[in-house]
Formats: C-alpha cells, sequence, structure tokens
C-alpha cells in the first residue's frame, strides 16, 4: 500500500499535465483500446491543459488590471473573470480525485441501465467533468472524499434522467431521434426552463407570440463572430478603465485572441477524448443488446440550429448589460459568452422556438449563473491556484457559467457542504418528489400513444 501511495503521490507532485495522460490511458486501456493510441490520448489531453494554462495566464495578465481600474473607475464590483467552462474543465481533469469521480460516474450509469431506471447510456465521456466538479469542489470545502464522490454520483443521477425526461424534445423540436442529451450545461437551463415556461403559458400574449426568427436575424451578423466580440469587449473594458487609445487597441485585440484560442485549445480535450468515448460506446453496446437506449451524445448536436444561434446572439449583449446592474452579481462575463447556445438550446426546444419566451427564460437562466457564479468563485480560484494555475498578484477571482454556477450543481453542492445531515435528505426527497412526477407524465404519454396507435 505504501508503494501505491508513493507512485500516487508522484503523479500529484508531478502535476496535471503528467497526472492527465495517465489516467486516460488507464482509462482507454479499460475500455480496450490499443495502448499506444490510449497513450496518445492522453497526451492530447495533457497538451491541451497546458495550452489552457498559458491562455489563462495571458488572460488574467491582460483583463486583470484592466478590470480592477474599471472597478475603481465606475465603483461596478465585477471582480470574479468569466474564464470560460475549458479552463474549469481543465482544473476539473487535474483534481487528485477526478479518477475515483469519472469510475463512479460510469458505474452510476452502468447500474442505473441495469436496473432499468434510465435509457441514456451516457458515451459522451468528455462532459463528465461537469458532474464531476461538483464533486471536486465539495471535496476541496470538506476534505470528504465520500462526500466528494457522493455529490458527483448525486449529480449523475439527476443528469441521466434528466436526459430520459427531456429526449422527446431532443427528437420532437430537433428531428434526432434515439438521442438524449446528458451535457449538464445544457440540462441545468431546465430546472429553470419548466416551471417559468409553465408560468409564461398561463399568459396569452406570451403563449400566442409570434416574433419570428427572420424578425430578429436581420439586427445581428457581424457582430455575432467570437473575435469581434472580443475584440469589442476588451475595448470597452479597456476604456471604462481609462487607458488610452493604443492599450484600449491592444487589449481588444489580447481577447480576442483569446475567445478564438480558447475553443481550440479546449478541441484538444475533445480529440484526445473522443477514442476513449468511441471504444466506450462499442462496449456498452456489446453489454446491453435488446433494449432500446438513448445515446447520450454532446448538446453540440443542437446547438447549431436557427431558433438556437438567434436567441443566443440577443441574450449575450442582454447578458453583459444585466451583469452591470444586476444586484449581488461579481461576475465579469466574458470567455463562456462563445456558449450561451448550450445554456439556451433546451429552453427553445422546450418553447417550440417561441422568441419572446427564449429570452426571457434566457435572461432568468444567465441571472441564476451570475449569482450561482458569484457565490462559488472564491473555491473556485482557490481550486485553481491548488492544481499549479498561477493567477498573479492582480488577478481577480475567476468564475465561469459552467462548474456550480449551473443551478443543479449549485443546490448539490450546498446540499453537501452546508450542513449536510440536513441538505442531503432534503435535496433526495425534494429530486425523488420530482421523479415521481415526470415518470408519472411518461406513463400518461405512453398510454395516449397506445391509444392513438
Amino acid at each position: 500500500m505504501k508503494y501505491v501511495m508513493n507512485v500516487f503521490n508522484f503523479f500529484i507532485d508531478a502535476g496535471p499535465t503528467v497526472m492527465l495522460p495517465v489516467i486516460i490511458t488507464i482509462i482507454g486501456l479499460i475500455f480496450g483500446l490499443k495502448v499506444t493510441k490510449a497513450f496518445k490520448s492522453g497526451l492530447t489531453l495533457g497538451i491541451g491543459f497546458a495550452g489552457i494554462k498559458l491562455i489563462l495566464d495571458f488572460m488574467t495578465t491582460n483583463v486583470g488590471p484592466a478590470a480592477k481600474a474599471m472597478v475603481d473607475r465606475t465603483g461596478v464590483k465585477l471582480d470574479a473573470l468569466d474564464v470560460g467552462w475549458g479552463s474549469i474543465a481543465a482544473v476539473t481533469w487535474a483534481s487528485p480525485i477526478i479518477a475515483i469521480l469519472i469510475f463512479a460516474i460510469l458505474i452510476v450509469n452502468i447500474v442505473l441501465l441495469i436496473l432499468k431506471k434510465t435509457q441514456t447510456l451516457d458515451v459522451d465521456i468528455w462532459n463528465y467533468h461537469h458532474m464531476a466538479i461538483v464533486g471536486v469542489m465539495v471535496f476541496f470545502v470538506t476534505k470528504n472524499v465520500f462526500l466528494g464522490v457522493g455529490a458527483s454520483v448525486v449529480m449523475a443521477i439527476i443528469t441521466f434522467k434528466m436526459s430520459d425526461w427531456s429526449q422527446p424534445l431532443v427528437e420532437d423540436f430537433f428531428g434526432i431521434p434515439g438521442v438524449s442529451l446528458p451535457t449538464v450545461s445544457a440540462l441545468s437551463s431546465l430546472v429553470i426552463a419548466w416551471p417559468l415556461n409553465w408560468l409564461l403559458d398561463r399568459v396569452p400574449f406570451f403563449r400566442n407570440s409570434k416574433f419570428t426568427i427572420k424578425d430578429a436575424q436581420k439586427y445581428l451578423g457581424f457582430f455575432g463572430d467570437s473575435m469581434i466580440m472580443g475584440l469589442v469587449i476588451g475595448m470597452v473594458i479597456g476604456f471604462l478603465a481609462g487607458y488610452d487609445i493604443k492599450a484600449i487597441l491592444q487589449l481588444g485585440v489580447s481577447m480576442s485572441a483569446v475567445l478564438v484560442l480558447i475553443p481550440k485549445m479546449t478541441s484538444l480535450f475533445m480529440e484526445g477524448l473522443m477514442p476513449i468515448s468511441d471504444a466506450a460506446q462499442s462496449w456498452s453496446q456489446e453489454k446491453f443488446k435488446g433494449r432500446r437506449l438513448f445515446i447520450g451524445l454532446d448538446a453540440a448536436v443542437v446547438v447549431g440550429n436557427p431558433d438556437v444561434i438567434t436567441t443566443a446572439l440577443i441574450i449575450i449583449p442582454l447578458t453583459i448589460a444585466m451583469a452591470l446592474v444586476l444586484p449581488g452579481n461579481r461576475v465579469l462575463p466574458f470567455a463562456d459568452l462563445a456558449v450561451v447556445p448550450f445554456r439556451v438550446a433546451m429552453v427553445v426546444a422546450l418553447t417550440r422556438g417561441n422568441l419572446i419566451k427564449n429570452i426571457i427564460i434566457g435572461l432568468v437562466v444567465t441571472a441564476s449563473l451570475l449569482w450561482c457564479g458569484t457565490a462559488t468563485a472564491p473555491i473556485l480560484t482557490s481550486i485553481a491556484k491548488s492544481v499549479g494555475i498561477e493567477l498573479g498578484a492582480n488577478a481577480m477571482l475567476i468564475s465561469s457559467f459552467a462548474a456550480t454556477a449551473m443551478i443543479q450543481s449549485y443546490i448539490v453542492f450546498i446540499a453537501f457542504t452546508y450542513n449536510p445531515l440536513i441538505g442531503i435528505p432534503v435535496l433526495l426527497i425534494g429530486f425523488a418528489g420530482i421523479w415521481y412526477f415526470f415518470e408519472g407524465i411518461k406513463k400518461i404519454n405512453i398510454e395516449q400513444q397506445i391509444q392513438e396507435a
């Protein structure tokens, strides 16, 4: 045991750029990949982390002083920088307990499938990080491995069930049969969207709104490009910071570069995990023959929908404006503005493209991201520092529209960290009630379909 712990500590001390390739290689071998292919996947992931770290250092070095100057000059206290989901994913995969959490999530999916409590076969290993980060943050706060693993397990159960319940939206609105979306960043919006959409449907004006996508698209276009968005945001921050014209332009180009480079670096994560996902899919199909399962895919398969893109491009500037006036908010929206389509995709499907409802629900979702992101920014910043990301003396706090900024992730985090003896039972009882409600609706829908047939 001492020898095993020494080896384990060696990789932890070597840092995430060494530990990540080892963890991913082992996972790949378990799913039947050849050693060379598994190792290449792991190494690609390590390179992606190194790239993310460099970009994050560059971003905080440039934005940190400017944002501090902006706060001093304007009195607007937005000192938690949105560094993007990719950076948070890198922090997650660098955690010393990540291997335990990933296997726990995978085992939960398999057990639920065996017990026939879910139809979602989640082969999207990459997006496990959304469930794992909650466990990472709980472990960081409580120093209790069991609570950390428990938080990720509960997140997994919630995610797989929400995937089942929302699968008809994916099939009916987006036209993708047999697929569910166990991507927490997309599903999280439904926690707010389901009840809010029900309330809006009680009002004829919202229910019968005919404002179309074509009406909105003519006002968008050039400024919807991520590099232009970064340029404009950087220049606005520089102007509010009191910079001269040269420094304003430099900051604008730097921020434009960040929004272009972050997706390129995070794509290395997906590239590295793609062989693992393919191997996991082949393995699972052999183990669960003869059942109708939903293949769990990344929500990226639906964000190209015109209704989704248009809604997102309207929500993005409104989110920036809201961040300036929202009471209690400290998050400066930036890198994750590019992934707003993921946050609104399921909202669009739920409202069946009703643009007015999309905007209202989307802004409420965004407000929740800002508030929850503000509340957990100090913890997220401390975790980033603990895995070797240097934020500098003038650095702000960091946050994101991912991690525990997402509403169900935040709820689970709170339940497991603040008086868990009370919080965990309350959480489980509440979710059991929701489970009963949705399974009842599902049963009624199946009976109606049988009668119509």
